[in-house]
């Protein structure tokens, strides 16, 4: 009996073992992995950056099964206009309550709830983003390589609490509607 235990105890740690070295998680390189984004209005468009301030990739088997991620949203910042030409004004207004209330809700993050494999390099991933306290599911194709991870997606910025100069929210905008929709090209490195 005693040899029995013995024998159950050591395949217990040989699985154990096992299973620990094929899951992996990969964190980001927060200083080469990079989110553009643009966002546009019925006169045009604006494009920018945010950093991330954490995040990882879970492996199990070499294949892709989540991952997670904080974004710093005091580091939203616009690409498209330069300084003196309503560059600070308008990363002021993205910071500002009536978008992204970045003095309350320093931080979005996004949580991988569902991942299926599409395609050799290629995942559909569900996943629950939070902007403003707000939590809301996304979804996305996510290609990932030996180093490296990308993916385009939209983002309706109304589920968030962000109605500003919404055509959905309010009439006679005219020219001065800016889309729900916003885009997110997310490039990571680990």
């Amino acid at each position: 009996m005693k040899n029995l235990k013995t024998i159950a105890f050591a395949l217990v740690m040989a699985l154990g073992t096992t299973i620990g070295a094929t899951a992996q998680d990969k964190k980001i390189n927060t200083s080469k992995s990079k989110i553009e984004w643009v966002g546009k209005k019925v006169t045009g468009q604006h494009s920018g950056k945010i950093s991330f301030k954490d995040g990882v990739l879970k492996f199990s088997n070499g294949k892709l099964v989540g991952g997670n991620f904080t974004v710093d949203m005091r580091s939203i910042t616009v690409t498209d206009l330069k300084a003196g030409e309503g560059k600070e004004k308008l990363e002021g207004h993205l910071k500002a309550d009536d978008f992204f209330g970045v003095q309350e809700y320093a931080t979005s993050t996004l949580v991988f709830t569902s991942v299926k494999a599409k395609g050799r390099d290629t995942y559909a991933v569900k996943a629950n983003l939070t902007i403003k306290g707000i939590t809301e599911p996304v979804s996305f194709n996510l290609t990932v390589l030996k180093n490296s991870a990308t993916t385009m997606f939209e983002i309706d910025r109304t589920k968030y609490g962000i109605e500003y100069s919404s055509g959905s929210f309010f009439d006679g905008l005219g020219d001065k509607m800016i889309y729900d929709d916003f885009e997110l090209t997310v490039k990571l490195q680990y």
